[in-house]
């Protein structure tokens, strides 16, 4: 047999068997785990599920609501953030692609050299191709690239979910602002009523009619709404920072749209049902895109284990006269023989951190669960509470009123006075803040079942 055909011949049979140990995989495929969890919800909601296609924050009708959100969508730093990890992730998952692929590199070399029995210097020049490529052996390098996929994957999910967290978080501080706008109307309103009631007070105090009990008492009660100006004012600077931060810009005064009595109760939320929320939440699909690339790495580990082989071809030509040509083709199989049972310790750490992470997303669908019930209860309570507070409200300020006539009448004393319109004070401040209660629960609620927005993920290539 000639050494041509020798060298076929091994090949052939080399490359047989890398096909039949390629074919060869170690590790376990990803099953998807199946949750168990409720039928239905424990609250009486709609279970349609158009949810996941409205931009629900349009709902509200509040054009600065709605230009504030889309302005957050874009310039906020943890976005940018999120998008920069995004594009990371494709890198490496580009990256792991290229494994797949043989490395081809070059050399170039040069040298002279003298010795006594020739005269004048032998110079050599030459240049070189090498090619290499490891095989896919146990299909670790496959197993690598899906594990960066899912990876790649998850960050999506993570990007997703920020701006679930973006949306939700500038429409709550925008309806808390609201909210301390009409509270800080309400105390300079209670403010110059209390003030003119002390200038009556006084006047009566002057003539004899009242002692200075009653008159000390209007000042305290004019002080009390005078503090919670000041309290409304501080709170309001405090909202404008926080969304300045949600925006990416430095602290500065917010525009305003609708006033907070204007801000329309959103239609019933349709809540689906609580399965649809594995497949809806983006936090529930990171959860499990990162448990399916641990799975993976166990294979890996696994492959780990067995031998690893690497085809190179080196090809040249020296370029001084005469020129001459050549071409070196080689197989390098590298194995474990003796590690101490690291590498088999390297696969149970692997183990340990699937079922972490297999944990860690049964927790993720259980919280989910949590926050919608925890949402929905808010949603119906905070209406009932809202209309409450309403009318305790219309009682309250028609009570004060009376009790002022009566007091003028010399029917009773300035105790009930003071009373009564303290209560009215207090009132018209709890009903403001239990109609801003009322709009968070439904934006908390839509937070919750993970709907109600699109996004396009910016990318530089799918």
């Amino acid at each position: 047999m000639s050494g041509l055909r020798k060298h076929i011949v091994f090949w052939s049979i080399l490359c047989s068997m890398i096909a039949l140990i390629n074919a060869c995989k170690v590790g376990e495929d990803y099953v998807k785990p199946q949750q168990e969890g409720p039928i239905s919800f424990r609250q009486d909601f709609p279970k349609d599920t158009a949810i996941s296609n409205i931009p629900w924050w349009k709902l509200f009708q509040d054009s600065v609501l709605v230009s504030l959100i889309d302005t957050a969508l874009v310039n906020n730093i943890d976005i940018q953030i999120a998008i920069s990890r995004i594009e990371e992730s494709q890198l490496y998952l580009e990256i792991s692609r290229a494994d797949l692929y043989p490395s081809i590199g070059y050399n170039t070399y040069g040298s002279s050299t003298a010795n006594s029995e020739a005269s004048g210097l032998a110079n050599n020049i030459g240049v070189g191709l090498n090619i290499s490529y490891t095989v896919d052996l146990w299909q670790k390098i496959k197993t690598l690239n899906e594990v960066a996929l899912q990876e790649y994957l998850a960050s999506e999910e993570a990007y997703k979910t920020l701006n679930i967290s973006i949306v939700a978080a500038m429409a709550n501080a925008y309806v808390a602002l609201r909210d301390v706008d009409n509270r800080l109307i309400i105390a300079e309103k209670t403010a110059d009523n209390f003030k003119e009631n002390l200038e009556v007070m006084q006047a009566r105090f002057n003539a004899g009619i009242i002692s200075d009990v009653d008159l000390s008492q209007s000042k305290i009660q004019l002080i009390e709404a005078q503090a919670a100006i000041e309290v409304f004012e501080r709170s309001r600077v405090k909202i404008e920072n926080a969304i300045s931060i949600l925006l990416g810009t430095a602290p500065k005064s917010m525009p305003r749209g609708l006033s907070l009595f204007e801000q329309i109760s959103l239609p019933r939320v349709p809540v689906g049902l609580p399965s649809e929320l594995i497949n809806r939440r983006p936090d529930i699909l990171m959860a499990e895109r990162k448990l399916h690339a641990q799975t993976l790495r166990i294979g890996v580990a696994e492959a780990l284990k067995y031998p690893s082989l690497t085809l190179s071809l080196d090809m040249g030509a020296q370029l001084i006269n005469p020129v001459s040509l050549f071409a070196d083709l080689g197989a390098q199989l590298l194995g474990p023989i003796f590690n101490a049972g690291k590498l088999q310790r390297n696969v149970e750490v692997e183990r340990e951190r699937t079922e972490q992470l297999l944990l860690n997303y049964q927790m993720t669908y259980l919280l989910a669960l949590q926050e919608v019930e925890d949402a929905m209860i808010e949603v119906e309570t905070y209406k009932k509470e809202y209309h409450l507070r309403d009318e305790q409200m219309k009682l309250a300020t028609n009570a004060a009123h009376l009790a002022w006539v009566r007091y003028d009448g010399g029917m009773t004393n300035y105790l009930e006075v003071l009373n009564l319109q303290n209560s009215q004070f207090n009132a018209e401040l709890k009903a403001s803040e239990a109609f801003k209660q009322q709009l968070s629960s439904i934006i908390n609620l839509y937070q919750a079942l993970g709907g109600g927005w699109t996004v396009d993920i910016p990318r530089q290539a799918n």
